[in-house]
């Protein structure tokens, strides 16, 4: 596959990964940081996960295919984390996820 056929998939994980770190920085500002822990935990997992993703892809990577199928398991547990606050910057997070997962789920079955 050439980057063209990447790019949407990139574009999503790059946005997601943008906003699980709004995300998890804003957790840490509200006032019962413990209550947000796992959530702040996976906003990380899935930050990281997507910057890996977009990488992979943006090679071309013999391994982009796993990578996207790790990557929308663990956007979809954060989209399902964050979706239980009702703070903006989660509800912008679980939407940012749900559409990388389904990117990176099209992407891994191609």
């Amino acid at each position: 596959m050439k980057l063209d056929d990447f790019q949407s998939c990139i574009d999503a994980c790059n946005a997601c990964a943008m906003a699980c770190d709004n995300c998890a920085a804003s957790c840490l500002r509200e006032e019962d940081v413990k209550m947000m822990a796992r959530c702040i935990t996976l906003d990380m997992d899935c930050s990281q996960v997507c910057r890996l993703a977009a990488g992979v892809m943006a090679r071309a990577s013999e391994n982009a295919a796993a990578v996207c199928r790790l990557c929308a398991e663990i956007c979809r547990a954060c989209a399902e984390e964050c979706g239980k606050h009702q703070m903006d910057h989660c509800q912008q997070c679980a939407d940012a996820c749900r559409r990388c997962a389904e990117e990176c789920e099209r992407m891994a079955s191609a």
